[in-house]
């Protein structure tokens, strides 16, 4: 017992005084899974019985199995017209649906036959091989997302919403007959188990966007990785979905996000790790500085009191921008020389000849003219808070530097002198 096809049964008129009866299924909707053939014939007889010689025909998009005594003798998954013949062998016609059929029809076999006995009970299913779309889905709760990014160290669990659509097919009609809906009377449709596959969907999603996370992938462009993502997910349903003949075809994201919270982590953190680079940390503390320096030029107090405190500011900072930034970024930047780098550009620790402008000396004199070293300017201390000091104006506190006293002489001993005592003779100044 077997199927042939129409055109090669006719040509030898070996069947055509046979052809008694008519098997057919009209076009599937998106909504039925599989429904029971429509039998067309002008001598009535039984629903259930197949004559030799009758045709079944099948459409595009649709895959028909013969079901004897409750046991599968005959699968067809290619379009045409195939003739019923019960003097033949066993045949196959799988069609686009590949070798996974034809080895689920080998396992589960055709093993009865009546010789045409009348108490044969033979159907014929016909199934929608066509993707089933427009599948909605979404997480009802925020589900877990590890967010990994290689290039700047970071490692972090958050959370994300998603929704979108989904399609699925039934990749082996066999499986899906035998494991969901054997021995149906009429149709079966897709509202049976709608349910139950967006459970299972929304539990292998999880699994799904974790490989993702775990290849790198940012949550914001999974929508660009819808492939990669049904892929994974068909190996995690694989003992659920593949069990019922069933695969997802493709899954659609509309929308993924995260918390407000967990966005501005993950920015933070980028921001953060653009700080790495020493020449990108020296641009933002320019820029920064240069911003500061705006402010106390427009500070309420008056633009001395502002840029005085500026200075303070940066002096308790280390003299961070000279050496922590531009330093690191410069190639001739060492410990030692920290302090004396200034700018990207700046040489080697040293000092400038003020007449011919070479740089780089190290000595007492000049390399290029043979000037000698300028002497360090004298420092001060802070009459109010004790800071060390070289310029006008106190770094910690901005007090200006005290003017130097008039120095007077002794009238007793002649000993020249600059504070209120003499210091030789103890003689109170006139």
């Amino acid at each position: 017992m077997g199927l042939l096809k129409a055109g090669i049964g006719a040509a030898g008129g070996v069947l055509a005084d046979q052809w008694r009866e008519y098997f057919y299924c009209d076009s599937l909707t998106s909504d039925t899974l599989m429904v029971k053939g429509q039998k067309r014939s002008g001598g009535g007889g039984s629903d259930n019985i197949i004559s030799d010689g009758s045709i079944i025909a099948v459409n595009e998009g649709q895959c028909m199995i013969i079901v004897q005594q409750g046991e599968i003798i005959e699968v067809c998954a290619d379009p045409g017209e195939f003739v019923f013949e019960g003097s033949t062998e066993p045949s196959i016609f799988y069609g686009d649906l590949g070798e996974g059929i034809k080895a689920s029809f080998e396992r589960i076999g055709r093993r009865f036959t009546f010789a045409g006995s009348t108490a044969n009970d033979q159907r014929v299913y016909f199934f929608n091989t066509k993707e089933i779309m427009g599948n909605k889905w979404g997480t009802p709760a925020p589900v877990p997302f590890r967010v990994v990014d290689a290039n700047i160290g970071l490692d972090m669990d958050i959370t994300v919403r998603a929704n979108g659509e989904f399609s699925y097919r039934i990749i082996d009609p066999l499986l899906f007959y035998k494991n969901v809906c054997a021995n149906v009377q009429g149709a079966f449709t897709r509202d049976k188990i709608d349910s139950q596959l967006k459970s299972e969907f929304l539990k292998g999603l999880q699994a799904g966007l974790g490989n993702l996370s775990a290849l790198g992938i940012r949550y914001s462009a999974i929508p660009a990785h819808t492939i990669e993502l049904a892929d994974s997910m068909n190996t995690v349903l694989a003992n659920n979905w593949a069990e019922r003949g069933l695969a997802i075809a493709s899954v659609g994201v509309n929308s993924i996000t995260t918390s407000p919270e967990d966005e501005e982590r993950i920015k933070e953190w980028q921001s953060t790790a653009v700080l790495r680079d020493p020449n990108m940390r020296a641009a933002y503390g320019a820029q920064k500085q240069g911003t500061a320096l705006v402010d106390a030029a427009n500070n309420d107090a008056g633009a001395m009191m502002g840029i005085m405190g500026m200075n303070m500011a940066g002096a308790a900072a280390g003299g961070m921008q000279g050496a922590g930034v531009f330093g690191q970024g410069n190639p001739n930047y060492t410990p030692s020389n920290a302090y004396a780098v200034q700018t990207p550009g700046a040489q080697a620790a040293g000092w400038t000849c003020p007449d011919c402008g070479h740089t780089g000396n190290t000595g007492n004199f000049c390399g290029g003219c043979g000037h000698p070293k300028p002497a360090p300017a004298a420092s001060w201390v802070c009459p109010d808070c004790g800071t060390t000091n070289t310029g006008k104006f106190c770094g910690n506190c901005g007090k200006p530097k005290p003017q130097a006293s008039a120095s007077w002489t002794c009238p007793d001993c002649g000993t020249t002198n600059t504070g209120k005592f003499c210091g030789n003779c103890g003689k109170p100044r006139p």
